[in-house]
């Protein structure tokens, strides 16, 4: 499975602004909306957070890969905020994260998961996606950057 495919418009934020990557987190578990069921919500955001307190998933380059393995029915869940003005991550290169990609992984799809999380780092790692995206002006743009470089 590729990001393209599991990304919808309603799943990308073009202009994301968070103030912290914890508002950042909670912003974009809103946007995931009822794909996480209700009784699970405060569960993803704990592991999230968890998972931050372990050591920051801001990366290099702008990027930002908050993700976290939650017991809970279902598929990956992912989510994409673009930032142009970046959010603060305590990413490796001190950079503000101007694109965070969010992916909740089922217990059960660990495999898939994991796989997502290196195509989605391998992806992002290409100037010219990172760009892309960040001049996107609308979902739909941000998706067509995303499927013309997963192709």
């Amino acid at each position: 499975m590729k990001l393209a495919e599991l990304l919808k418009e309603g799943l990308i934020v073009t202009g994301f602004a968070a103030r912290d990557k914890n508002e950042a987190l909670g912003k974009l578990l809103e946007v995931v909306g009822d794909r996480i069921p209700a009784d699970r919500r405060a569960a993803v955001l704990e592991a999230l957070l968890a998972r931050e307190r372990v050591a920051s998933t801001g990366l290099e380059n702008g990027i930002a890969m908050p993700h976290a393995r939650v017991e809970m029915p279902g598929d990956v869940v992912a989510a994409l905020g673009v930032s142009p003005e970046g959010v603060p991550f305590q990413s490796a290169d001190g950079r503000p994260a101007r694109l965070i990609a969010l992916l909740v992984i089922p217990t059960l799809r660990m495999q898939q998961g994991v796989k997502l999380l290196a195509d989605t780092a391998r992806l992002l790692s290409y100037e010219e996606v990172r760009d892309g995206l960040v001049r996107a002006r609308t979902a739909r743009e941000a998706l067509d950057v995303l499927r013309s470089h997963e192709s």
